[in-house]
């Protein structure tokens, strides 16, 4: 056979694939009827004629918390229905939020990424999902996939790929967590990280750039920060909710100005973070006196804590409702406190965190922890 032209090895390799076609390979039938038509090249064609494979899901979207478990629809069936259940692949993939970034980086950051492959009763995980992922098999054709212990940077597109001999067919789903966006910005001061160390900024705050949807879902809740900073995506935006002078100016409507794309290594400017920590819980210290920064530090070691991070913080104000009218440090030497109520002497009259910015390490205010 291997002597064949190819265009006649080809038809060889397909006669023993198909239905009907006598080899001493297994023969795996699939129940579909396919058709070998010339289409008038010398190249022939598989046309398929009979039973279709439609997969669905319930929900185009999903949204959870950080540290939960959320389940991902994904239904299959035949148009008729079969009378036997028949044995398929499902394969599960991921293309992250994040994933389209830097334009220093290659397209190939950008491509799915196997989550699960499953057949029968046996799977197989991959990556970060290693264990924490199955198949919820709910009822005949449920391929819904089931995530353990959510975790931050698992947002993103997934793909549910369902595989019967010669068919494919696949739906995607968008998995979001529910969370706060924050700007945040070097000690040093305004516009001082590229795209990479304002990467870093906010993961050291436990959190991630924002990607453009909690940015904007953001700025729908009222948030207005006249300052660019950079998204998960390599882009600089910021969220005007009241239009002003310096910002855009007067006569640009609200809404996110952006500057597009920017040099990753070359330009700066601040960061837009995104926190979901619900694990966890974030408490005022309470002293019969003030602390230093260092106090600060080994006050909560030695209440069994540690000082909590930004991204803590604001997480624990917007999801769980801490409320808080005392300045206090965190962890990267900032000082502030959370309002969800807002009231006279509690700073502005809008709910928010509230921040003195980063003061001197010697100066004595109250402190964070996080347990």
């Amino acid at each position: 056979m291997f002597g064949l032209p190819r265009p006649l090895l080809a038809a060889a390799c397909l006669y023993l694939l198909l239905p009907g076609g006598e080899s001493r390979f297994p023969a795996y039938y699939n129940g579909f009827h396919y058709q070998d038509i010339s289409n008038g090249n010398g190249n022939g064609e598989i046309y398929f004629d009979g039973v279709r494979l439609l997969v669905e899901s319930q929900q185009p979207a999903v949204s959870a918390t950080r540290g939960s478990s959320v389940t991902l629809p994904c239904h299959y069936h035949y148009e008729p229905e079969l009378a036997k259940p028949r044995r398929t692949r499902v394969k599960w993939s991921w293309i992250p939020a994040n994933a389209i970034t830097a334009p220093v980086q290659t397209k190939a950051s950008a491509r799915e990424t196997e989550v699960m492959v499953a057949m029968g009763t046996r799977h197989r995980s991959y990556g970060s999902f290693k264990g924490r992922v199955r198949l919820r098999r709910s009822a005949p054709g449920d391929m819904s996939l089931v995530i353990n212990e959510l975790q931050l940077n698992d947002t993103g597109t997934y793909r549910c790929e369902v595989i019967d001999g010669l068919e494919d067919e696949s739906v995607t789903v968008e998995l979001d967590l529910r969370g706060v966006v924050f700007p945040y910005f070097s000690q040093k001061g305004r516009y001082h990280y590229n795209f990479f160390a304002a990467q870093q900024a906010c993961q050291d705050q436990d959190a991630t750039l924002a990607t453009f949807e909690q940015l904007f879902s953001e700025w729908e809740e009222g948030l207005d920060w006249c300052n660019a900073g950079w998204m998960a995506d390599g882009t600089v935006q910021y969220p005007i909710t009241i239009a002003r002078a310096g910002c855009g100016g007067v006569d640009l409507a609200p809404g996110l100005r952006s500057y597009g794309q920017r040099h990753p290594f070359l330009h700066r400017y601040d960061a837009f973070c995104f926190s979901a920590n619900v694990k966890g819980s974030v408490y005022f210290l309470k002293n019969a006196t003030k602390l230093n920064f260092t106090e600060a530090v080994q006050a909560c070691c030695s209440d069994g804590s540690h000082m909590a991070k930004v991204g803590q913080l604001y997480a624990a104000w917007r999801l769980k409702g801490l409320d808080r009218c005392d300045a206090g440090w965190l962890a990267d030497g900032s000082v502030r406190y959370p309002i969800t109520k807002a009231r006279a002497n509690c700073g502005p009259p809008e709910p928010g965190v509230r921040s003195f910015g980063f003061p001197p390490l010697n100066m004595k205010f109250g402190v964070y922890c996080y347990r």
